[in-house]
């Protein structure tokens, strides 16, 4: 069954294909015969009842410097799409959120994955406060009163952006840490947003664990250890990827949440866990796929295709 499936992106140009989840289900799809377009978020247009895109056809191939190639750009309508891959990163901005208004026009005819409504729901530092009992001591607050209340409580806590992402502008703030005002003033002159705040866990510095789930099911998962003096586990930021196993209390978390990820058709997803708790479930651009296949974990690229070609086929 070959689809056309239009892939809205970051500038391919610009991505790391050792460690880009994009690059990989690509890979996989033009393996599986599928024909490839590429645009960006920018050329995304609605016109008189048609939700179009400037594309431009795609062809990739894992060869660092030298992973894809683009023909000629041409006005696409994206309803004849079979499916559009909605992977451009966060923030999670009016922009982003745009874009899910546009695409939600042409959904589920051409199927959009993830589902783009459900997304704009579930940014996901909120999407998690759906299933508190399994989520660490948290706050989410414009007001800086009820932060230095939670600090005093907690003694020991992260700040971070409410829709921020890849470990941008987050800060563990101790008891005794002075820079906690400026720190807020800082958050209050770049963010019209209320940030989040969570008790610190130190079993973070064992690692945080990203578990990837297909449509609700356990693919696979990886381990994340800071560096050496380092409260974030992003790799980009120098986190180190180990091989895991899930605990029972992960497994827990898992199921608990696999129902709802499947009612709002979220194929692609990754749940972060320190410790006992769930931190985020991601549900825009999740990464990890790759260091899971390369400590002999499943190919999860092919288990998202294979998710999505079963729900074309019921269509």
């Amino acid at each position: 069954m070959a689809l056309t499936v239009a892939i809205q992106m970051d500038p391919i140009e610009r991505i790391d294909i050792g460690g880009d989840s994009t690059f990989a289900l690509a890979l996989e799809a033009q393996a599986r015969g599928h024909g490839l377009l590429y645009y960006g978020p920018r050329d995304l247009s609605w016109r008189e009842g048609k939700v179009t895109a400037r594309v431009r056809p795609l062809n990739v191939r894992a060869v660092k410097g030298d992973h894809f190639a683009l023909g000629d750009g041409f006005v696409y309508d994206l309803s004849a799409a079979d499916v559009v891959l909605m992977r451009q990163d966060p923030p999670f901005d009016m922009a982003y959120i745009s874009a899910t208004h546009l695409l939600e026009r042409i959904h589920p005819k051409t199927l959009v994955v993830n589902d783009p409504a459900e997304v704009r729901n579930a940014p996901e530092k909120l999407f998690v406060t759906q299933f508190a009992e399994f989520i660490p001591p948290t706050l989410i607050t414009s007001d800086p009163r009820e932060i230095r209340e939670f600090r005093d409580q907690y003694k020991d806590i992260i700040l971070k952006p409410l829709y921020g992402n890849g470990g941008a502008g987050v800060f563990r703030v101790k008891q005794d840490d002075e820079n906690l005002g400026s720190l807020l003033e800082m958050f209050t002159a770049f963010y019209r947003e209320p940030v989040i705040v969570q008790r610190y866990i130190p079993e973070v510095r064992r690692g945080d664990k990203r578990i990837i789930l297909v449509d609700g099911d356990v693919a696979g998962a990886i381990n994340r250890v800071p560096a050496m003096g380092e409260a974030r586990s992003n790799m980009h930021v120098g986190g180190r990827p180990e091989e895991t196993t899930l605990t029972p209390r992960e497994k827990a978390i898992c199921a608990a949440i696999a129902p709802e990820l499947k009612r709002r058709g979220l194929i692609f997803t990754g749940i972060d866990v320190i410790g006992d708790y769930m931190t985020e479930i991601n549900v825009t651009s999740p990464t990890g796929i790759h260091e899971i296949k390369r400590f002999g974990g499943a190919d999860i690229a092919a288990m998202v295709w294979d998710a999505i070609e079963k729900k074309r086929q019921k269509k």
